[in-house]
């Protein structure tokens, strides 16, 4: 099983949620799985659980509930009032009704009686802690490990990745294991179905959307998008979703013909016009100038197929470090780099992967992606985004996305999330928003959506 990290759990159990798989449920597994862990490990009939006031300690304070034949004391550190959810919350009112030994811990002496217990669970701290750990929790790890006593950890050992961290005896992680967890380690499933973790959710939009609150202007994502020339419409729907999924700067190159009319649809672009009537290799000196200048490069928007134009795209996207490729820049003697976005006929047409329409497979995009050491945003009824090791999906979207340009809208999103995350967390993402925008769009307009629609409803698909 590969281990998962902090933030993808987090994800996942976001994603739970918005599949209608609630929390409560979650954590009902998780004690339950927990107690019967706990069942096999104790040597007597004494249990001692010290548990936080997070979802750690309301997973334990479930097991405590499943643990009723043994003699169970629960030792909070801090008042329950301060319990921080709501699910560990429901779980101590319900031992407070079930009479359970139930003990605030307001200091170390509160828990000197450890060592008269035969079991302990360790529930102080989950996943993800960051920094220095506090004053009473630093002073609970110190007591579970001079109690000598048998420990069971619930999750991760509690402090994991700090100075100061539990030794368990065992720990019982779930859904998957976690990185960095020491010796022995059991994985309980909690319920989460496969399918929970292969279909895209608002978790994978947390992890892409984050920034500093002292950020200043062009620390959140410089995108510059080449395209256009026979057409110009392309480039400023990408230019646009680009802003409008949280890229602070966004530079349109164009040709000549047509740099002007791209900076007639919004005073928010900056185009730079370049020669000629399409892109040629006269422009890469400019285009070098540009390109480092930006994180991320997304191209191929309404460019054409003039071979002056394949030439130039042959030479520059070789020089671009992160870049996503859609539309006319897949063709085949282009080389291929960072994450493309074709649709069925445009991979079959890059890879020369001889499938069937409406037959390309996991496996057959997995293999690709990585020998061609690419992410893959396969678009289609359900997408299917890849990096070669992993594959996911979205199901977001609908039938009047089939109208012109909602893929240069999800190419735009996908840059601006690859400026602050892995290609496939900003593949991912990028299809989940572009597909909830397009759905918000039809929900007004129907089949007479419009990609400008999909674009004015992408903040209402981030952060509704």
């Amino acid at each position: 099983m590969r281990p998962i990290s902090p933030d993808e759990m987090r994800a996942i159990d976001t994603n739970c949620t918005y599949f209608g798989l609630l929390p409560l449920q979650l954590m009902e597994n998780a004690g339950s799985a927990l107690a019967q862990e706990a069942k096999k490990k104790t040597r007597g009939k004494k249990i001692a659980v010290v548990a936080g006031r997070g979802n750690n300690g309301g997973d334990a304070f479930v097991a405590a509930r499943h643990l009723a034949d043994f003699e169970v004391t629960v030792f909070l550190l801090g008042r329950s009032r301060d319990i921080s959810t709501d699910e560990a919350r429901r779980n101590w009112e319900i031992l407070e009704r079930l009479g359970l030994d139930l003990r605030e811990v307001r200091n170390s002496r509160d828990l000197e009686s450890l060592s008269q217990y035969d079991l302990i669970l360790d529930a102080i701290f989950g996943t993800g802690i960051r920094g220095a750990v506090g004053s009473l929790e630093a002073e609970a790890i110190d007591a579970i490990n001079s109690s000598r006593k048998s420990v069971v950890s619930v999750d991760v050992p509690s402090g994991l990745g700090t100075d100061k961290v539990v030794d368990p005896e065992v720990t019982v992680t779930f859904h998957r294991p976690k990185e960095g967890i020491p010796g022995e380690v059991v994985v309980a499933g909690i319920g989460i179905p496969p399918s929970a973790e292969f279909l895209a959710g608002p978790g994978d939009l947390s992890l892409v959307t984050r920034r500093a609150a002292g950020s200043h202007k062009g620390q959140n994502g410089r995108v510059l998008v080449i395209g256009g020339g026979p057409y110009s419409g392309a480039p400023a729907l990408s230019a646009m979703a680009a802003l409008r999924a949280g890229a602070d700067l966004v530079t349109v190159a164009a040709p000549a013909s047509v740099s002007d009319t791209i900076a007639g649809f919004s005073p928010n672009l900056i185009v730079r016009g370049l020669s000629e009537e399409h892109l040629s290799p006269d422009d890469l000196p400019a285009l070098r100038d540009l390109v480092p200048r930006h994180d991320v490069v997304v191209v191929g928007m309404g460019l054409g197929r003039h071979p002056e134009t394949q030439e130039a795209l042959a030479k520059i996207i070789p020089e671009c470090g992160r870049v996503v490729m859609d539309a006319d820049a897949l063709l085949p003697g282009i080389p291929l780099k960072g994450i493309i976005t074709p649709h069925e006929s445009e991979f079959r047409r890059v890879s020369t992967i001889k499938v069937p329409p409406g037959r390309v497979q996991n496996e057959t995009l997995m293999s690709f992606a990585r020998d061609m050491n690419l992410t893959i945003l396969l678009k289609g009824k359900v997408d299917l985004i890849t990096d070669g090791q992993i594959v996911r999906g979205n199901a977001t979207g609908n039938a009047g996305m089939t109208v012109g340009g909602t893929g240069d809208v999800l190419a735009g999103i996908t840059g601006a999330f690859r400026c602050k995350a892995s290609s496939l967390r900003a593949a991912v993402a990028a299809a989940f928003v572009n597909g909830t925008a397009g759905d918000l769009a039809f929900e007004k307009k129907g089949y007479s959506l419009l990609a400008t629609d999909v674009i004015e409803n992408i903040p209402r698909a981030m952060w509704s």
